[in-house]
């Protein structure tokens, strides 16, 4: 547990790019709010793996999403069961069920759908809203607390032998 918080501190006072922690967290909430099984998440999974992204990050926050996932599920469902509902939509849906691709990828399950939907939707705000607590927390908070004595005392505990331990 100390090396997992280690490891999220030495991301945010890390040179790495804040852009590259935020799209980690958004990443991580597609694959974190919609059900695990999911075939989506593969594609997810694969592409989060390709890009440059924050690998420690992007796994705290898969599981810190995983936990909001069964905050958010009756919302998920009504959201995917309205769309799936909506009259003009029908054709829509119909189509795409009549594609094995589609079927395949369960969109026609309520709670994929309106999981993926309820991702699409809050994924620019989770990006500019994390990249900018990043951005705040390496200009005010890092700088004031590397100067506390509260950081000198933490620098002889074992939090930050675990912190000092961490090869980039």
């Amino acid at each position: 547990m100390l090396t997992l918080i280690a490891k999220l501190l030495k991301a945010l006072n890390s040179d790495d790019n804040p852009s590259q922690i935020a799209l980690a967290v958004v990443f991580a909430a597609f694959i974190g709010i919609t059900p695990l099984a999911s075939p989506h998440n593969i594609i997810i999974l694969l592409v989060a793996l390709v890009i440059r992204i924050h690998l420690p990050m992007f796994i705290l926050s898969v599981g810190l999403f995983t936990l909001v996932a069964y905050l958010i599920d009756p919302i998920s469902h009504l959201i995917g069961l309205q769309m799936l509902q909506a009259e003009a939509l029908q054709g829509f849906w119909h189509a795409l069920y009549n594609s094995s691709f589609w079927r395949f990828m369960a969109f026609n399950n309520s709670l994929v759908l309106g999981s993926f939907t309820l991702s699409v939707l809050l994924s620019p705000l989770l990006f500019f809203s994390a990249r900018s607590l990043i951005v705040n927390y390496r200009e005010h908070v890092m700088t004031w607390v590397q100067k506390s004595r509260i950081a000198i005392w933490l620098k002889g505990s074992k939090l930050f032998l675990a912190y000092a331990a961490i090869e980039n």
